[in-house]
């Protein structure tokens, strides 16, 4: 298969993806396009919004068009990390002798849907940390590979003081994207009350298996990025590190901690993906902007000035991308 039939392939699925997502979720574009990217790029995903927004609706749909298995896991603060991992039972085998049995737990599966996420202890938040890094998890005295391909969709809700408990620093940065799910426009919130208050179902078909998509996200890692596209990656993520010769000045007032290397890959890796989308197997300085407040509002740490103003993530990176130039020259002029 060419280089175009393959580009025009993964068009087609992806359409079809959106297609299908659309019979159930209503607008919400960006944030599909979003999850779409970080799922084709091989990673995982935090959807942060209030109670009632579609967040778990959104995975749940998902669920339904991919042709992989699918676990939920509703976090509670009285979760256990065994609930999630699975433990060793004893069980009686033909003989009659008694022996130690390992019971797999939810996260065995290709998609993982983490509800409510914040709401579990750090403890049972950490039983995550392993297997969104290496794709494996240590249980029952022994190391257990996960299948592939392997993703956490997580959910949390940013308002929920009392019985939720932040996501360590080292677990946001192992989510490759972290979109921010609004209230819908007054035409999407009629069409949601049309659909949910009427006695009509909605099918989705499976259109996309689990070879097609690994065959899909091999065809990312394939897109080129041009030497000059990529140095623009590699200075926005060092225009976020404070205290340092290349810090943005936005950068030194109101950061603490700037993104990791983790930042930059997911910069190239959904800058390559949206260019797939759009038919081009090279990656623009658009598609790296397009993704950059996804990929590095959650790994970024404000200081206490920027708690006290105000002043978001969000608000950081619009200005690192307007202080920071396209062209690496104009940085020495």
């Amino acid at each position: 298969m060419s280089t175009e039939e393959r580009i025009q392939s993964f068009r087609d699925s992806y359409a079809a993806l959106r297609a299908e997502i659309g019979k159930v979720i209503v607008g919400h574009d960006a944030i599909v396009e979003g999850t779409l990217i970080a799922l084709f790029a091989g990673g995982h995903v935090l959807l942060e919004g209030v109670p009632g927004l579609g967040k778990t609706l959104l995975v749940r749909t998902l669920s339904q068009v991919l042709d992989l298995s699918f676990s939920r896991i509703q976090f509670t603060p009285d979760l256990m990390p065994a609930d999630i991992l699975g433990t060793n039972i004893v069980m009686e085998n033909a003989s009659g002798r008694r022996e130690f049995q390992f019971q797999s737990g939810p996260i065995f599966a290709h998609l993982l849907l983490a509800d409510e996420i914040n709401r579990a202890t750090p403890k049972t938040q950490s039983a995550l940390l392993e297997a969104m890094q290496e794709h494996q998890v240590t249980a029952g005295g022994a190391l257990r590979p996960l299948e592939e391909p392997f993703f956490v969709m997580a959910t949390q809700n940013p308002i929920d003081q009392e019985g939720t408990y932040p996501l360590p620093e080292a677990q946001l940065d192992r989510f490759f994207f972290k979109i921010l799910v609004g209230y819908p426009s007054p035409s999407e919130l009629a069409e949601v009350l049309n659909r949910t208050t009427t006695g009509a179902k909605t099918q989705v078909n499976k259109v996309v298996n689990r070879e097609t998509l690994i065959e899909l996200m091999d065809l990312v890692r394939e897109v080129p990025v041009a030497s000059h596209v990529k140095d623009y990656a590699v200075r926005l993520v060092l225009a976020t590190h404070p205290r340092s010769e290349t810090a943005a000045a936005i950068s030194n007032q109101y950061l603490r901690f700037g993104s990791s290397p983790r930042g930059g890959q997911a910069l190239l890796l959904g800058g390559k993906v949206r260019a797939l989308t759009q038919g081009r197997f090279n990656v623009s300085f658009d598609d790296i902007e397009a993704v950059t407040a996804t990929a590095l509002r959650h790994r970024l740490i404000p200081n206490f000035e920027a708690e006290a103003e105000g002043i978001t993530t969000d608000h950081v990176i619009a200005q690192v991308l307007q202080d920071v130039p396209r062209d690496a020259q104009a940085v020495t002029a």
